[in-house]
């Protein structure tokens, strides 16, 4: 599998994942934009896998959008194959499988957050290097750095879904606000059993909508 660095992000983006909802999962990005000379255009770094499955991505956009091609089209076949969704669990060994056997050649950071009926709402983290995480909660990329003590003091278990919303939106503020690489709009995605619903918050209102779209 080649996949050549061909375009570093100039901003790889804050990811936040959460567990343990009574709900099932969300999960949620600033908008990435990588640059290529003058031209300039947004790229979103959450990638639906699957209906209830998305993952997250900081780092070569070519490499994770590569690396998740490859996912995507491994779980389309597993479907078919056994007659059932796959689970986030075997989503996630399959995004491990590909970035630790090609850790030399890829810069990929990414998370996979899904909802299944065996196993309930799940996050996994596979940082540089390939390793696999199991976690209540994962963040990633340049701004999570500054917000590791706000997750901390702030995130408990058996949040219901509005709780989770609030929780999301404000690490992101505040990665945004601390992270000279960070920036943008915050796009929300929040996992059930019914699907995924698509939130969108603009920095011209306070992040206070629109909401779901």
């Amino acid at each position: 599998m080649d996949m050549r660095k061909t375009g570093m992000l100039n901003e790889d983006g804050i990811h936040i994942d959460m567990d343990h909802l009574k709900k099932g999962e969300v999960n949620a990005d600033r908008e990435l934009r990588i640059q290529e000379r003058t031209a300039e255009r947004p790229l979103g770094p959450t990638l639906p896998i699957e209906s209830r499955i998305s993952s997250l991505r900081s780092g070569s956009a070519a490499d994770t959008q590569a690396v998740a091609d490859i996912v995507q089209y491994n779980l389309e076949q597993f479907g078919v194959e056994y007659d059932m969704p796959p689970t986030t669990q075997t989503a996630a060994a399959m995004f491990q499988e590909l970035c630790y056997h090609n850790k030399d050649r890829l810069s990929a950071g990414m998370i996979i957050a899904g909802y299944d009926p065996r196993h309930g709402g799940q996050v996994y983290s596979i940082p540089l290097g390939g390793s696999l995480h199991k976690q209540s909660y994962a963040i990633g990329g340049s701004g999570s750095t500054y917000i590791y003590g706000y997750c901390d003091a702030n995130w408990r278990e058996g949040m219901t879904e509005e709780e989770g919303v609030n929780f999301v939106k404000g690490a992101l503020q505040e990665a945004i606000k601390w992270d000279g690489s960070s920036g943008g709009v915050i796009r929300m995605v929040v996992l059930t059993a019914k699907g995924a619903v698509r939130h969108l918050y603009l920095p011209d209102n306070g992040y206070t909508g629109p909401g779901t779209k």
